[in-house]
């Protein structure tokens, strides 16, 4: 389906829903005519199952409360979720993206978790127009080379969070240093962008070590590292790897010779689990729980209650992508085919955000805040802004 042909449906069946509903009574005011109109259809792919089911749950769950604590529609229409397990497989991508783009001919499409995912959606979003909005997934290309008019991310990319690091990890005096992460995209990224911050400041980085992913056997890299005796180590890891990683380099006894840094996944949802082995990591991040702001104070006691669940950078990620459809279409008062001004209304918005208000650039990457975070009492306390609306790099971006 053509990009015309597919905004030309949208506008149709925004029209066709107003005209019956105002036929109703030709006297109703003019939003009984829009929340007459068919509902808009907002298509989800993001992981349900696998290890990376409980972003996608909380993810959507955070969305979902953004979107109902505001009346529970977008610019006066009723919505309809259409949920598609990712599984967080890229192999799977062009079919399920397909299955939502094209199936179900979905207004707008989030997700999703995965990089690699994400990648393969991008392509297809950029080809069938559709607007797309990234809650999670990192990789540098979606805001460099695959970057689209109608794609925006609301979360990070790889480069930001490990970026600001680099200077934090100098301004504590270490000089050489030996970084470490998954053999993929995402740890690759991360560690270049580190490596840059560290670099510009004046480090030396010794040695890079890469471990296959998704394996958490540490001990021998930890053992290379105890003989390299660098200043500090920067790693990136996640998830049940950052609590195996965090456990063993306490139990190695070099947490107490070489300081450990990382960016905030490291310590993000996870600290429970690593117990007193993560004390005085120092890491850095777009939010973090202690964030003392008015949005944060309320935004996190209400989304727990609502749902049961934390409120962590995964559900700030998720309430911020509802934030940003909420405005976008109440902007054009629901009309889905209005997409050049649904575009210019989200590249134009200002998110309230619990991580603090924040905006897009021109490659459509949120710019915000990194803060400086170390863990105390089982907690990530903020130590202060470790980079101030820092915006990503987004080499080979190329709008049009």
């Amino acid at each position: 389906m053509s990009k015309i042909k597919r905004t030309d449906h949208r506008r149709r069946r925004f029209i066709q829903g107003a005209v019956a509903g105002a036929a109703i009574t030709a006297f109703a005011p003019s939003r009984f005519a829009i929340g007459g109109t068919a509902k808009v259809k907002v298509g989800i792919l993001l992981p349900y199952s696998g290890t990376y089911a409980f972003l996608g749950e909380k993810i959507t769950a955070a969305m979902k409360f953004a979107i109902a604590q505001a009346g529970g529609k977008l610019g006066g229409r009723d919505i309809e979720f259409v949920q598609l397990d990712s599984e967080a497989k890229p192999p799977k991508a062009t079919e399920n993206t397909n299955k939502l783009i094209t199936g179900e001919n979905v207004d707008f499409l989030v997700g999703p978790v995965h990089s690699g995912v994400a990648m393969a959606m991008a392509k297809i979003a950029r080809e069938e127009n559709v607007i797309t909005i990234v809650p999670n997934a990192g990789a540098n290309q979606l805001t460099g080379p695959l970057c689209a008019p109608n794609i925006f991310r609301t979360s990070f990319s790889n480069w930001q969070p490990s970026f600001p690091s680099g200077k934090v990890v100098y301004d504590d005096g270490h000089r050489n240093v030996v970084t470490m992460a998954w053999n993929y995209g995402a740890g690759k990224q991360a560690l270049g962008g580190f490596s840059q911050g560290f670099e510009d400041a004046g480090g030396k980085i010794v040695k890079q070590i890469l471990t296959p992913f998704p394996k958490v056997e540490f001990q021998a890299y930890l053992t290379e590292i105890a003989a390299l005796k660098p200043d500090a180590v920067f790693v990136f890891y996640a998830g049940g790897g950052a609590i195996k990683f965090v456990k063993d380099y306490a139990a190695s006894g070099l947490k107490d010779k070489i300081p450990l840094y990382s960016s905030g996944f490291l310590t993000e949802g996870t600290l429970k689990a690593q117990g007193a082995a993560a004390e005085g990591i120092k890491t850095t991040l777009h939010y973090s729980e202690t964030l003392d702001n008015p949005a944060n104070r309320i935004f996190r006691p209400a989304f727990e209650k609502a749902t049961g669940k934390s409120a962590d950078v995964f559900a700030v990620q998720g309430y911020d992508t509802g934030l940003l459809l909420l405005q976008a279409m109440n902007a054009v008062k629901g009309d889905t085919g209005a997409q050049k001004e649904i575009i210019t209304a989200m590249e134009n918005a200002v998110i309230d955000s619990p991580r603090g208000k924040w905006t897009f650039s021109a490659a459509h990457n949120p710019i915000q805040d990194f803060y400086l975070r170390q863990v105390v009492d089982g907690q990530n306390k903020v130590l202060g802004i470790a980079h101030k609306a820092l915006s990503d790099l987004a080499k080979g971006c190329r709008m049009g």
